[in-house]
């Protein structure tokens, strides 16, 4: 396959509680949700000016947050931007008023306001924070970062390097492009961009021939589903969705939809002067993503096997033939034949939901329905085969817990909080519903969430 430098399009388009004000929590670090300018594209590709974004204290992404496994990690969200807002702790089990999903958990945060958020962190892992409030537009424009929870023993590691995956969608100017509610998007595969970049923390001064390295990798697009490489390197997943798996597995080509995180742990078998590089793959060309020179020899040899990460303290289904179906059938969008849907309540045909913005739905229902998906008694296990009767691939993540998928030959896959549907499949997660409170169950491809694909799960 050949490797085309990654490229820079010209074209614009392509294919419930109430915020804490009365304790004083000056001591508690605050994250600012305000708008900012960055160089997202970078000099080899042009003479481009900064970009306008809106960022967590105005970069993006935003600070990368680290903590320690069992800590208890308080931020306060500052909203300095002209919309209100909200902080959701993406993959992270806490309690459910801190979940960030304006009206569902929180009341947004207007301008001026503030937040405190108080998260006990239960899990090691990759995570990440983004806004769930207009999240269209606000994770298009930036509002993200990454949360890093050190295990008590880290494996061991030369470098640990956060891999940022996003897309844009930028004008010739490279500003963010206004078109964010557009029909099209909502109804097809969602806001996709014209320059897709990898952002690496720390960026990795000096590479050398046997290092091992951690990747934390998060795809952090609205829309796009990213399949990615690595070249030069030599090892294993370790990790999805910040979950350790109990026996790593080979990388190869990893597909990673909007929101799913993978742990990676390698060594450098690039000899020094030779690259090690990141490659996202479409249709059947290659993409530099990112590369690094290797400039000496670290090691003579390898370190050997990469060991399966500590489990983390949550529940592990072993058996689920007893545990109670909730069947969720996906219709609508473009080509999917929707021919009419409840949207609060009221019957509407697809005319009268596309006015209504609505054209995705779960169980004939667009929107967020006025009763939940299912409830479920504390401890009980649920089923939910997912089948997917629309012409697109749906990223589905639970909030306040994970799943494991139910694998057609009966068994259980890894823990995970996001799963990738493709058209015409049938895909059945299953879970200890274990945290109480309302919980989101969405499209994570957010222009299908925004156009109708949510529901929720209560926890009683």
């Amino acid at each position: 396959m050949t490797f085309k430098r990654r490229q820079f399009l010209a074209a614009a388009t392509a294919a419930a509680v109430l915020p804490r004000t009365g304790r004083a929590a000056t001591d508690i670090p605050a994250i600012e949700a305000r708008p900012g300018r960055v160089r997202l594209v970078p000099p080899d590709l042009g003479d481009y000016p900064e970009t306008e974004v809106w960022g967590f204290d105005g970069g993006v992404p935003g600070p990368l947050i680290r903590a320690q496994q069992g800590d208890v990690l308080r931020r306060r969200l500052r909203n300095s931007l002209p919309q209100p807002t909200a902080v959701h702790w993406h993959g992270l089990r806490i309690p459910n008023t801190m979940d960030g999903v304006p009206g569902m958990t929180q009341d947004p945060v207007r301008p001026g306001e503030e937040f405190l958020y108080e998260l006990p962190l239960k899990d090691a892992g990759t995570y990440w924070y983004h806004s769930h409030n207009q999240s269209t537009e606000q994770v298009a424009r930036g509002l993200y970062g990454v949360i890093v929870v050190d295990e008590a023993e880290p494996p061991e590691a030369d470098q640990d390097i956060v891999v940022v995956l996003d897309d844009w969608r930028l004008s010739e100017q490279a500003q963010i492009t206004n078109d964010f509610g557009a029909m099209h998007d909502w109804t097809h595969a969602g806001r996709l961009g014209n320059f897709t970049h990898a952002k690496m923390s720390p960026q990795p001064a000096a590479l050398g021939q046997n290092q091992r390295v951690r990747l934390r990798i998060v795809n952090v697009a609205t829309d796009r589903i990213m399949a990615v490489s690595l070249r030069g390197l030599t090892g294993k997943i370790a990790a999805r969705d910040g979950m350790p798996l109990e026996t790593p597995e080979d990388p190869g080509v990893m597909i990673f939809g909007p929101a799913e995180r993978i742990d990676v742990i390698a060594d450098i078998t690039a000899a020094p002067g030779e690259p090690v590089q990141l490659i996202l793959h479409e249709r059947d060309t290659g993409y530099l993503l990112w590369e690094a020179g290797v400039t000496h020899i670290h090691a003579k040899s390898p370190r050997g096997p990469v060991a399966p990460l500590p489990a983390n303290p949550i529940t592990r289904l072993t058996d689920v033939a007893g545990a109670r179906s909730v069947p969720l059938n996906m219709e609508g969008g473009a080509m999917g034949g929707l021919r009419e849907g409840r949207y609060k309540g009221k019957l509407m045909n697809t005319r009268e939901l596309v006015e209504a913005g609505q054209i995705w739905t779960f169980n004939g229902e667009a929107g967020l329905p006025a009763q939940p998906l299912v409830t479920a008694g504390r401890g009980e296990v649920i089923r939910i085969p997912m089948r997917n009767n629309t012409a697109f691939a749906h990223a589905m993540h639970l909030h306040g817990t994970h799943f494991q998928e139910v694998l057609p030959d009966g068994g259980l896959g890894p823990l995970k909080d996001t799963l990738l549907v493709s058209p015409g499949e049938t895909r059945e997660i299953a879970f200890a519903a274990d945290n109480p409170g309302d919980w989101l169950l969405h499209c994570h491809m957010l222009s299908h969430q925004a156009a109708g694909m949510k529901t929720r799960l209560r926890v009683t």
